[in-house]
């Protein structure tokens, strides 16, 4: 294809669905055409291109190489195209999306929360769809358009994404009401490493974390009774044990029946950042959601 006049940009929108769907029926249903009409622009798409693009096979349509070649200037075309219509003059009230959001349970309830209060009043046509990020390729998802933003640690996140860090939190140590240890003034790590200890994997399964880390360096070591896969857990076992937990103090806060306490070692805080792709580094209404994120955490640090 030498004549770019000749392409219509439908053609890139069907192109890129397919790339990402790799199924003419589901490209159909995310562009909200019928599967015939996909199937025409596809061979339109062919034609052009004088190449096969897609080959089928017993594991659906496979690209072929120019196919994945054309995939990343596509999407920069088409986003680019984004940017050009987007108004100049920029109305969060008017508004009209789905900001789709990877983020594990407690960043859901420490940053998103308040977010989404935020977007409600400056923009109460945005919907927020919230996923855990845990088993899933979210460069890839990045790339497609099937994320906007990730919450994670920037020791985890990919080094090609932009990011911005949005709070930097330390550990408390939690506990009921009712707790022998809740009416102490401080804690001794004698306390500290008697009762057994709640430990959080999101992972599941592991019972060795960054406090264990901290008390092996000074030749202590705690109990790890219980291992569990969500800090919004810890309340409803707290309440019926007699164990205590280390928890990040922005999620602890939102424990109203738990008594916080400084441990007795000192355990490395850590940073939390939102991170994003290239696609919508320049996107005005990604932009402004991005500065609307940081504003509301810096309000409920």
């Amino acid at each position: 294809m030498n004549n770019i006049s000749s392409l219509d940009l439908n053609l890139l929108k069907v192109m890129d669905a397919l790339l990402d769907e790799r199924n003419v029926t589901r490209a159909a249903q995310k562009l909200s055409l019928t599967q015939p009409a996909v199937s025409i622009m596809l061979n339109r798409l062919r034609d052009k291109f004088k190449d096969p693009l897609f080959v089928r096979s017993s594991h659906g349509m496979v690209p072929t190489d120019r196919a994945l070649a054309l995939a990343e200037p596509i999407k920069k075309i088409l986003s680019d195209i984004g940017l050009l219509i987007q108004p100049i003059e920029l109305n969060p009230s008017e508004l009209e999306l789905t900001l789709t959001i990877a983020a594990n349970d407690n960043d859901m309830i420490v940053i998103g929360l308040p977010f989404v209060l935020a977007l409600k009043k400056y923009a109460p046509r945005v919907k927020v769809a919230f996923v855990s990020y845990h088993k899933l390729d979210v460069q890839l998802m990045l790339e497609r358009g099937e994320l906007d933003l990730i919450l994670i640690d920037p020791r985890n996140s990919p080094p090609s994404l932009y990011h911005r860090v949005l709070f930097e939190d330390q550990y408390v140590c939690v506990m009921p009401q009712d707790h022998p240890l809740a009416k102490e003034n401080s804690l001794t790590l004698e306390m500290f490493c008697t009762f057994e200890h709640v430990l959080v994997s999101y992972h599941g399964g592991q019972f060795y974390g960054a406090t264990d880390d901290a008390l092996h360096k000074i030749g202590l070591k705690r109990r790890v009774a219980l291992s569990i896969t969500s800090f919004l857990l810890l309340p409803c076992v707290l309440e019926q044990s007699d164990f205590i937990a280390v928890a990040p103090e922005r999620v602890a806060r939102n424990f109203k029946s738990m008594v916080l306490k400084e441990p007795p070692v000192s355990v490395q805080g850590y940073t939390k950042i939102m991170a994003w792709h290239e696609r919508t580094h320049r996107d005005r209404v990604q932009q402004w959601m991005r500065n609307l994120m940081v504003e509301t955490c810096k309000e409920s640090s």
